[in-house]
């Protein structure tokens, strides 16, 4: 198993990063946040995992071994595949999804492209015992970030999904319209999107 790749960037694009180690390219899937902490010619350290289907070998990669740690248990969960796996860590910071998981907070969790309330509820329910105890402080972490509009929200779960930042810029200017004020349903705002750009 390929556990982590350190060498330099030769390519970043909205989805994918190549990482150039011993002359050889290896192509590593990642999060719109990761990939905008590379920068072609610079040394990276990415933490990865391979995910084995039967018609393709995918490398994904992370900042940190505790992405990569929370990537592979949310696959544990029936119906949770890499993408969705990804997904939530595009939208949520892993203390985040691990608190929501660990206290039963399924309104973090819905926030997840293509997770509803009983996909939530199942991640819990199967979940829950294998997160373990969470310190104390953690109950205050995910409320303790800069929050994350919703824009930036609906941007990250597209580039999840496979659209480049331009569809997904797109599909966000014809929602801006339909918004208004900060109570927003994210989860209703991406299959609009998703909607948007399946009739381009």
């Amino acid at each position: 198993m390929i556990a982590s790749l350190t060498g330099t960037v030769t390519h970043v694009s909205t989805s994918t990063a190549t990482i150039t180690v011993g002359g050889v390219g290896m192509s590593v899937r990642a999060t719109p946040g990761t990939l905008a902490n590379l920068r072609v010619g610079g040394e990276s350290t990415l933490y990865t995992t391979l995910v084995v289907r039967e018609d393709s070998l995918t490398l994904y990669g992370f900042e940190a071994p505790d992405e990569r740690d929370l990537f592979e248990l949310l696959q544990t969960a029936s119906g949770v595949g890499p993408r969705l796996a990804q997904a939530a860590l595009a939208v949520h910071p892993p203390a985040t999804v691990r608190h929501a998981i660990a206290s039963g907070d399924t309104a973090t969790l819905t926030r997840i492209p293509g997770v509803g309330k009983k996909g939530a509820e199942r991640l819990v329910l199967e979940l829950k015992d294998k997160i373990g105890a969470l310190p104390g402080s953690m109950a205050t972490e995910p409320k303790a970030g800069r929050p994350v509009s919703w824009r930036d929200q609906v941007q990250q779960g597209l580039m999840s999904l496979g659209w480049s930042a331009k569809d997904a810029n797109g599909a966000i200017t014809k929602l801006d319209s339909q918004v208004d004020g900060e109570a927003v349903d994210i989860q209703g705002l991406l299959k609009q999107a998703i909607r948007l750009l399946g009739t381009k």
